[in-house]
């Protein structure tokens, strides 16, 4: 993302690293205020377009995930949504909370979950190109926006100049790593969703393909900082 929100930025991603694996996709949920009439993202749709400029979704601030997952949105659903930035996701989700300044966020579902638990918001769906680990009855948003996708991910990369040998060494084990039954547990305590076993290559292709995706929805928004 930074590589497209910033003018000059000082380094060329994902160029400038060696890609070694990816280890972990977190979910992003999509949830309103309960006082928000919809139960699905279809039905959120219609109603954003029935109420064009009307709606507004919280973000942890200018150029978070929080904010791109929702001008993605936007883009892709084609809706008119008012995009209110906080100094962080904790006040933002208090707002959401509310329910008076704002009435949808995307957020890291590890943060909301205790909200979803307790019914002070409504998840209408994952960001993620499959369901959540510990949230299967959640839906994707992909299943009513095809090609959506939207998740925190967590990687590893080493200098540029680091040998093929060692890339792939370190591949191997971080792979192994991620199918070992107490690594597993721990990702589901912290609500992540490991990667799959994946070439170093592979991971390279996706660095490639997201800093790409995100610089489209950037330009789309017309998101600059400075």
């Amino acid at each position: 993302m930074n590589a497209a929100l910033y003018d000059k930025p000082a380094f060329n991603f994902p160029h400038d690293i060696a890609a070694i694996a990816s280890v972990s996709r977190s979910p992003i949920v999509m949830q309103v205020h309960p006082s928000v009439p919809v139960k699905t993202v279809r039905e959120f749709i219609a109603h954003a377009k029935a109420n064009p400029g009307k709606i507004s979704f919280a973000s942890a601030g200018i150029g978070t995930l929080s904010h791109l997952s929702g001008e993605q949105f936007k883009m892709m659903a084609g809706v008119d949504m008012i995009h209110v930035p906080y100094r962080g996701t904790a006040p933002a989700l208090n707002d959401l909370i509310g329910g008076q300044q704002v009435q949808v966020m995307f957020d890291n579902i590890s943060s909301s979950s205790p909200h979803i638990s307790t019914g002070k918001v409504r998840p209408l769906a994952v960001t993620t190109a499959s369901p959540a680990d510990g949230f299967p009855n959640i839906p994707t948003v992909g299943t009513f926006l095809p090609g959506y996708e939207a998740s925190v991910g967590y990687g590893i990369g080493a200098p540029k100049s680091t040998p093929v040998a060692i890339v792939n060494r370190l591949n191997n084990e971080i792979n192994a790593a991620l199918t070992d039954a107490t690594m597993k547990a721990r990702f589901a305590d912290l609500k992540l969703n490991p990667a799959l076993p994946a070439s170093a290559s592979d991971y390279a292709k996706l660095l490639v393909d997201e800093t790409e995706k995100w610089a489209r929805v950037i330009k789309f928004a017309n998101i600059k900082i400075q």
